[in-house]
């Protein structure tokens, strides 16, 4: 007599208790997959965008250049909006008298605070997401050595009660129950991928935005500089 022994005969025969791990197992899966699509698109195009932006910065060196580039395009990726923020905050600081400048550490660091600022926020935001896939890369197998164990416990106690401990009797109950594991580690190890390519990514993203705010914050206190230094001569300060 042949027996169907397949997942739906799996599902069919577990409990309660193993059908919310089950659902928890998909539902961990499910927000992988998605954060994996989602972010990996958003991060190639951010990426795109921003090559495309520090190209220009590359061939616009100047405080004309920058406001320029961003006169009549929203910023669109981490690098123009530090740029942004770097022109607001030279904007602000153009408009501070020079007491004031001077008692909030003069302009280099009012420049440093608020580009620091900007990274600052971006460093959050690229770590949006990564909590979930360390959840579900980290948590997910022992979810499902937990359904396992509760399958096969239950196995056992219905074998014990119809007495026959066979082979053909015990092997079918304990490969379904084993099937929790496959399914735990089907969702643990893509999480786990996904989040050390995210985090790779993030360190090098992050590293080449330092680099960029480093540049910034030259343009922007030397250019300063010297629109203080062409003023004309009878100028209040």
């Amino acid at each position: 007599m042949s027996h169907d022994l397949g997942l739906t005969h799996f599902v069919a025969q577990i409990d309660t208790v193993g059908k919310v791990v089950l659902v928890f197992l998909l539902m961990l899966s499910v927000a992988t997959w998605y954060l994996i699509f989602t972010k990996g698109l958003a991060n190639w195009l951010e990426a795109r965008r921003a090559a495309v932006f520090l190209d220009k910065f590359k061939h616009q060196y100047s405080i004309q250049g920058l406001h320029a580039g961003l006169k009549h395009t929203a910023p669109d990726n981490a690098f123009a909006m530090l740029a942004a923020e770097g022109l607001a905050a030279t904007r602000n600081a153009s408009g501070y008298g020079a007491l004031q400048l001077a008692a909030t550490g003069g302009l280099a660091e009012f420049m440093t605070r608020a580009i620091r600022n900007g990274i600052d926020q971006e460093s959050a935001r690229c770590e949006n997401g990564l909590t979930v896939l360390a959840s579900a890369g980290s948590a997910s197998p022992y979810i499902g050595l937990f359904g396992t164990v509760w399958a096969i416990y239950h196995a056992l106690v219905n074998i014990g009660l119809s007495g026959q401990g066979t082979l053909d009797k015990v092997a079918g109950p304990v490969g379904e129950a084993l099937i929790m594991t496959a399914i735990g580690l089907a969702v643990a190890i893509p999480a786990v991928f996904a989040y050390n390519a995210f985090n790779r990514r993030n360190r090098m993203w992050l590293a080449k935005l330092d680099a960029f705010a480093h540049d910034l914050f030259v343009l922007l206190t030397a250019g300063n500089a010297e629109n203080e230094s062409n003023k004309p001569s009878g100028t209040a300060s």
